[in-house]
């Protein structure tokens, strides 16, 4: 039997189990303009960041999701098209439409592909993605498989050495098996912070760490408000950061046919919100590579990574707290709760 939003819920705790949670979103979705398939998808992976302590990608973005979708910039029905173009490569045309989606429509035909050459491209254009980007890539290594992906998002961040903003935060995320334990995986946006911690910040009153952005004046800031009303994210590490973004750009927007991050204006869509670019993930299957077998690689680097001192690898906090949702359910406010029941009409 379907949970239903109003099961599972606990009053003192105010938390939900992980179908409820889904299926509440779900509802939103579908209520404001997606299809069935879209809101399920889109439903699973922010009640996925939720359950796994991803905040700034969870239940935080319905608000946003939702405002996109009445604007009229994002559409909610759009059906992917998925293009078999080469030995290694699929191209799939979004339809002005959400990533995961396209992802969805094209995977078994890439994990097919991936298999027989062992490597396979995928490359998604006319693209909106709002979400955290490991959702994408993490699946693939529990299927034995090394998957990369980058996307780049809306103008928001300083070129290195520059004075104004052109790159979006642009992440990259990794995903490999290993022998035993869950996924190697990682998720990293090129900018010094994810725009949408700054704007958990904004919310709460606190300031950021130095070095994270600046002002509409250009001049250092530590207040995200500042950074949000007219200014700008700086990049991470530099150099080192702005080159990565500026690969990024060129892999998910100039390869794929997707929008660069200065490329669309939605200043005629009032709420919208998700970047409308491209997106490029590699899947390579490791089982045709000479020597030992790869995952046990992996599980010996993290037994040397541990003999070094190290104390928690990229990813274990999230698989910490997947496992302590699943016990004790998904931990939401009681005003979060409400609202986004609000927004289901329920």
């Amino acid at each position: 039997m379907t949970a239903s939003p109003e099961m599972a819920v606990s009053s003192a705790n105010s938390t939900l189990d992980f179908d409820s949670l889904v299926l509440l979103l779900e509802r939103i979705f579908v209520r404001h303009g997606t299809s069935a398939e879209v809101a399920r998808t889109l439903a699973l992976n922010c009640a996925g960041a939720e359950r796994d302590g991803a905040h700034s990608h969870g239940v935080f973005r319905i608000p946003g999701y939702v405002s996109t979708l009445e604007s009229g910039w994002v559409n909610g029905q759009a059906v992917p098209v998925v293009e078999d173009v080469a030995s290694g490569f699929v191209r799939v045309d979004a339809g002005n439409g959400f990533a995961q989606p396209a992802l969805a429509a094209a995977r078994p035909l890439l994990v097919e592909k991936a298999r027989s050459a062992g490597i396979a491209v995928l490359a998604i254009r006319n693209s909106h993605h709002f979400a955290a980007l490991w959702p994408d890539v993490e699946p693939f290594a529990y299927e034995g498989l090394v998957a990369l992906s980058v996307v780049n998002s809306m103008t928001c961040v300083v070129p290195h050495g520059a004075d104004r903003p052109l790159f979006g935060t642009n992440p990259i995320a990794f995903a490999a098996p290993r022998a035993d334990g869950d996924p190697i995986v990682f998720d990293l946006a090129t900018s010094a912070i994810a725009h949408g911690d700054v704007q958990i910040a904004a919310r709460k009153g606190e300031r950021l760490p130095a070095g994270m952005g600046v002002d509409s004046l250009g001049q250092p800031t530590q207040d995200p408000k500042a950074i949000l009303e007219g200014g700008a994210l700086l990049p991470f590490g530099g150099h080192k950061g702005s080159a990565l973004s500026m690969m990024v750009e060129l892999l998910a927007a100039a390869l794929t046919g997707g929008n660069f991050s200065f490329e669309f204006d939605w200043k005629n869509h009032p709420g919208a919100k998700t970047p409308w670019t491209g997106q490029l993930l590699i899947v390579i299957d490791p089982s045709k590579a000479a020597g030992q077998n790869f995952a046990e690689r992996s599980q010996e680097l993290v037994r040397q990574m541990h003999g070094v001192g190290l104390k928690r690898l990229p990813g274990d906090r999230r698989h910490h707290q997947r496992a302590k949702s699943s016990a004790d359910g998904i931990p939401l406010d009681a005003q979060t709760l409400a609202n986004l029941r609000e927004l289901a009409g329920i």
